[in-house]
């Protein structure tokens, strides 16, 4: 069960992006994330006139590994861990750490 989901409010921990906050966009694969407006680079483009696209520098999101962010708790306004808890029905769910309860997805 992946504890960083896409629709996730997270909060980067490290880099030049440090303690900006953003939504996850999309998962590249098991490990690194895209979060909108994190780790916008500027990034050069050819022209190609076959599909119709001008040439220039364009800004870039890229993706970010998922240990340089942690989900962001609403209640406390903090960063947090998220840890799974087993229901009695057998289903697991996500929990921060620092309270508890569950995260809505």
């Amino acid at each position: 069960m992946n504890k960083i989901r896409t629709g996730d409010e997270v909060i980067v921990l490290t880099g030049r992006d440090k303690g900006k906050r953003g939504a996850v966009t999309q998962r590249v694969d098991a490990d690194h994330i895209v979060v909108d407006g994190i780790n916008v680079v500027k990034k050069h483009v050819k022209p190609n006139p076959m599909k119709g696209t001008t040439g220039g520098v364009v800004d870039k999101t890229m993706p970010i590994h998922q240990s340089n962010v942690a989900i962001f708790n609403a209640a406390s306004g903090k960063a947090d861990r998220v840890g799974i808890k087993l229901l009695a029905d057998g289903k697991k769910v996500r929990v921060y750490k620092s309270t508890g309860e569950e995260i809505k997805a």
